[in-house]
């Protein structure tokens, strides 16, 4: 079947095994210091490791694969602490992958074993707001003005189509010795004063390193460094886990064009799109 799993780049990969544990569905294993996918049947697809690889070698593409089977899976996690169950059941609620998650509770009844999460936990489903900040589900109170008159239309400051990493071309005009800022996805949704922060002035790409295919956006990205003669590079992520990616796009391309001098500036914002964390690669 046509469906998404994990792709591991052996080149990039240096067998430091940081993504290992934290597939708790046991799908990766080092095997002759590379990362490994041992079986599609154990890979849901959801991609909790890709945070945990530094070098980004892990990504989420779709292909024609096995489909995942929960119930082998819980076969395997069974031989193991108890907190690992009760991991793998949390990753399942986070990422709202609700029927693997009724597969699993269902063939933990009728083995007799304990559910390791709270009755609270189970029931709120697609409210939970326990693990992985990257994919739970959560409601903030507006904190914005109640009213439409309150402020005037705010004119756009973008300069440039497209802005999707995939589509730009690395030769556009609007790259020619500018003020690059690649930002994730969701940073624009998130952030009230993107276009007065982030993209006055600037050309821009936005991307996702956890849902993109990712595997041509470091030669992408070096090549509009070079040809761009870019001057320096803002890298806006959000608090979450898979936005890290975005970083080492950015530091393995300006090592690849040769950029020593092209100063790159990391932004995190949170899950609201405040500022919290400026610093210099």
């Amino acid at each position: 079947m046509l469906r998404q799993i994990i792709e591991i780049d052996e080149e990039k990969c240096d067998g430091c095994g940081l993504c290992v544990p934290e597939c708790h569905e046991g799908a990766l294993q080092i095997i002759e210091g590379k990362a490994r996918l041992i079986s599609d049947l154990f890979c849901d697809g959801l991609g909790a490791c890709i945070g945990h690889c530094p070098q980004g070698a892990i990504n989420v593409i779709e292909r024609e694969a096995e489909p995942y089977d929960e119930i082998k899976v819980l076969k395997q996690i069974l031989k193991q602490p108890r907190s690992v169950l009760k991991a793998h059941l949390k990753h399942l609620l986070d990422h709202q992958a609700f029927e693997h998650l009724d597969t699993a509770i269902e063939f933990l009844k009728i083995e007799g074993i304990e559910n390791p999460l709270r009755d609270d936990e189970v029931s709120v489903g697609q409210n939970s707001i326990c693990g992985c900040p990257g994919s739970r589900t959560l409601q903030f109170e507006n904190q914005g003005s109640e009213s439409e008159l309150d402020t005037p239309n705010i004119p756009s400051e973008l300069r440039q189509w497209p802005v999707q990493l995939h589509l730009v071309n690395p030769n556009a005009p609007y790259f020619k010795n500018s003020e690059l800022v690649i930002m994730a996805t969701c940073g624009p949704i998130a952030n009230a004063n993107v276009h007065r922060d982030y993209i006055k002035g600037k050309s821009i790409v936005v991307a996702c390193p956890k849902l993109d295919y990712t595997a041509p956006y470091t030669d992408k990205l070096a090549e509009i460094f070079k040809v761009g003669n870019i001057k320096k590079v803002n890298v806006v992520i959000m608090q979450v886990p898979c936005c890290s990616g975005l970083m080492k796009f950015a530091t393995d391309a300006k090592k690849q064009a040769g950029r020593e001098d092209m100063p790159i500036v990391e932004h995190i914002l949170d899950l609201q799109g405040n500022l919290i964390q400026v610093q210099r690669a």
